[in-house]
């Protein structure tokens, strides 16, 4: 077995992708660098991160793929799934080998798990960006705190830096320790260190605005008010919200600051 590290970014995969191309490897085992816990057997190879062999790899794939293809592969990258990036890479030797199309051949395991991988994603994506709740900081800073099951934080940034450019915002990710801020003139990825006592994250209404609570009673109240309870169907509601999102939102944590 071949092992290839990458760096866990997409243009790192892309990367090792092509080194697998290039050096005609086979019996490939595509790992990240920082999840990587050796072998006895087999050989390890480190990709050779370079900006012009992932795009070489892209360009080919733009020739191959439709646009919905491309962001299926973008998306299926993303997703939090045993094995994905090695799904990926046989995909993508599949397209490269087919002369035509293949994006509908669901007759072919990889084709098919991509397919079924990237709705996941989609569907969470569009998740994410309904149910995220914001609490303003004394700062003027508005935070949310998810826990997606699949790395949404790069696919729901352009979608939030649109509807909320007028203000400053930081969606964190507390699964994957990282989050978007958007600072009034641009979005980008950041780290952040937070104390014991914010417990990663969870835990920062002592820095809220000294308002947040009231708004959010006054929220509980209009939901309760507009809620008909002879019409109420929890099933239905729980198929359109699964119940692992209602801890984001403030309507469903009723006496609670938060989500």
């Amino acid at each position: 077995m071949q092992t290839v590290l990458y760096d866990g970014s997409f243009e790192g995969w892309l990367c090792a992708v092509f080194d697998v191309f290039d050096y005609k490897f086979e019996a490939v085992d595509l790992c990240r660098r920082d999840r990587f816990q050796g072998t006895i057997f087999g050989a390890v190879h480190e990709a050779r991160f370079l900006e012009a062999h992932a795009q070489r790899v892209w360009r080919g794939l733009q020739r191959k793929l439709s646009a919905e293809g491309l962001q299926a592969v973008s998306q299926c990258f993303l997703a939090d799934e045993a094995g994905i990036a090695n799904t990926l890479l046989r995909y993508v030797s599949y397209v490269f080998a087919s002369e035509g199309s293949v994006e509908q051949d669901f007759s072919h395991p990889d084709v098919l798990a991509v397919s079924q991988v990237a709705r996941k994603v989609w569907k969470e994506q569009h998740r994410m960006e309904a149910f995220v709740r914001f609490q303003k900081t004394a700062d003027g800073l508005y935070y949310a705190l998810i826990e997606p099951d699949h790395d949404v934080l790069p696919l729901i940034a352009k979608h939030f830096t649109t509807r909320y450019a007028d203000q400053r915002w930081l969606i964190y990710d507390g699964r994957r320790r990282y989050g978007i801020h958007y600072d009034g003139a641009r979005t980008h990825a950041v780290e952040i260190q937070f104390s014991e006592a914010a417990a990663g994250g969870r835990e920062v209404a002592a820095v809220y605005d000294p308002e947040e609570a009231f708004y959010q009673q006054l929220w509980r109240q209009y939901f309760k008010s507009v809620n008909i309870a002879a019409r109420k169907n929890t099933r239905l509601q729980v198929q359109h919200m699964p119940r692992r999102y209602w801890k984001y939102l403030v309507e469903k944590q009723p006496g609670s600051t938060r989500y």
